[in-house]
């Protein structure tokens, strides 16, 4: 926990009704005699990144000592601007199940795919020419077919055989689509084959005489055009809990017990001697804050519930495409892209004002 957790400057009042404090107050001349100018150093001394919690498909960290905005613009950008590649086209040959052939093309376009997107290039128009640099190529071809006849036995009592004891491809699933390489994509691709990150979605239900022949293509896309381009299932933050104890109006240590019911499990200590109560920094985090403990007058003016405004616990899950710990620097480079585009043109709009002759009326913008 940072030594400066509890400064008041930091923190978003959390009341019984209401909450207070919302906004920064932190931007120059706001304080006198105090400078909040943009400092870079000052920046990154603030600046903390810490990884929590890191599974194969899930990632917790913190990101601390940046503006709400800033927090929000990595969250938008995990959902929405990371690319990935997603199957855009589908060319139907033969499809006899009971599933419509719109259905079930928007049911394989939801499916996720582990390619790494750097190797490929955006496809401006759904017009212009597949290549090996742009498309990947999927087959999907199952039919259904009943198995030989063999003795089910269960126990005694004769019951009815599942599907797939006694059908061949009576489920469908992604595990079923099959790669056609193109181009030098066999060469790029010969140690990571590219495949769905879940082999056992089920995409449709076959019965003997049923059919499925497809041709897929997969393109680069981005997740704001369409929710499976995104390579995230959930991108969300919430600002860190804080309990504040008042030293001044102390916990009577007959409703010790009852104030740590009053949170989330592990949050109050509780002196097992004294039954004076205490606040375990540690499982801050796991605070609800469901503001229970103002729903008690014993416990008026003991506490106070507050969330620190800068520091943010981030949960993102992936869906596969990329590692959840590679998601946020994916973001960043995204924003970097961005900023340096907004950069390019307004160094473009100044060369203009200032290379054109200017009028009466242009003198001041000229000079900014």
């Amino acid at each position: 926990m940072q030594s400066d957790i509890y400064n008041p400057r930091r923190h978003v009042g959390v009341h019984a009704e209401y909450i207070s404090d919302v906004s920064n107050r932190d931007f120059p001349g706001h304080y006198p005699d105090e400078d909040n100018s943009w400092n870079l150093d000052l920046f990154r001394k603030k600046l903390h990144v810490k990884v929590n919690e890191l599974s194969q498909r899930s990632i917790q960290f913190d990101l601390v000592g940046v503006d709400a905005s800033i927090a929000n613009a990595f969250r938008r950008i995990l959902i929405a601007e990371v690319p990935t590649i997603a199957i855009e086209h589908v060319y139907v040959w033969n499809n006899t199940s009971v599933i419509q052939d719109e259905v079930l093309a928007h049911r394989i376009g939801l499916v996720p795919l582990n390619v790494d997107p750097s190797y490929f290039e955006f496809k401006p128009d759904a017009q212009d020419q597949a290549t090996d640099r742009n498309t990947l190529v999927f087959k999907l071809d199952v039919t259904c077919t009943r198995k030989p006849k063999t003795a089910i036995v269960r126990g005694t009592k004769k019951a009815e055989p599942e599907p797939e004891e006694i059908y061949n491809h009576s489920i469908v699933t992604s595990g079923d689509l099959t790669w056609e390489p193109q181009g030098e994509q066999s060469e790029v691709f010969a140690s990571k084959p590219p495949r769905p990150t879940n082999e056992n979605i089920v995409l449709a239900k076959l019965r003997p005489g049923q059919e499925i022949s497809m041709e897929l293509h997969a393109i680069k896309g981005v997740g704001k055009e369409h929710a499976k381009w995104s390579p995230v299932a959930t991108a969300t933050y919430r600002l860190l809990p804080l309990v504040v104890l008042n030293p001044e109006k102390p916990v009577p240590p007959q409703y010790a017990e009852k104030f740590r019911k009053c949170f989330s499990p592990g949050v109050i200590d509780i002196d097992p001697v004294t039954k004076a109560v205490s606040v375990n920094e540690k499982n801050l985090r796991n605070e609800s804050m469901n503001r229970e403990v103002f729903r008690h007058k014993e416990f008026e003016g003991c506490v106070e519930l507050k969330r620190v405004r800068d520091f943010f616990i981030f949960n993102v899950e992936s869906e596969g495409t990329y590692a959840p710990e590679k998601l946020l620097p994916e973001s960043i480079k995204v924003l970097r892209q961005k900023i340096a585009t907004i950069r390019s043109a307004a160094e473009r709009l100044l060369a203009e004002i200032e290379g054109e002759p200017a009028v009466q009326g242009d003198v001041e913008m000229a000079d900014a």
